[in-house]
């Protein structure tokens, strides 16, 4: 059986615990002193608790009676608020091209928005096809302009930054 690191899901605990001798702490946190592994697990079970290995890697290394059921409990009830408060942040894409219209770009601006009062990110990349090339000047003023049109729930991280044919930004929303 391979004994885990505190930073790992289980701790090795009772009879898992193999030492010559260990620090004991108590119930409240307080030091008991240096007993060997026998005495101290003696010790948690006259107690009606169990002796867990909480820093393995100290000289001498250092146990700990607890209720570990408890202590099991307790820890996996704080995770699972830690990820129920955890917010994701998904990066949605808007894709324009240098020939698009007036309400073609309106609706890609509402939806742009839409996905920033949701939290997303939003990447809009622009798309160069064929002679659009010789006129990327075109297209850093269509991103601006579309940068602009969103500006009241998001702003851009940076410049748009061209990387072949395609032209990106990604726009963040505003933390309210």
């Amino acid at each position: 059986m391979e004994v885990l690191t505190i930073s790992a899901k289980e701790l090795p605990i009772n009879e898992e615990i193999r030492l010559k001798e260990v620090r004991l702490v108590g119930v409240d946190g307080e030091q008991l002193g240096v007993f060997s592994s026998h005495d101290a697990l003696e010790r948690a079970y006259a107690l009606g608790l169990d002796l867990v290995l909480i820093a393995p890697n100290a000289n001498p290394p250092v146990c700990r009676i607890m209720d570990y059921g408890k202590y099991r409990y307790d820890r996996d009830k704080r995770e699972k608020e830690a990820r129920k408060r955890q917010q994701t942040v998904d990066i949605k894409e808007v894709q324009l091209s240098c020939r698009i219209d007036t309400h073609d770009f309106n609706t890609k601006v509402n939806n742009a928005i839409r996905f920033l009062k949701g939290g997303d990110k939003v990447r809009v990349v622009l798309l160069f096809k064929g002679r659009e090339m010789a006129h990327t000047d075109v297209g850093v003023e269509l991103i601006n302009k579309f940068v602009e049109a969103c500006s009241e729930f998001g702003a851009a991280d940076k410049a748009p930054a061209l990387d072949g044919r395609r032209m990106t930004v990604t726009i963040s929303p505003i933390k309210k």
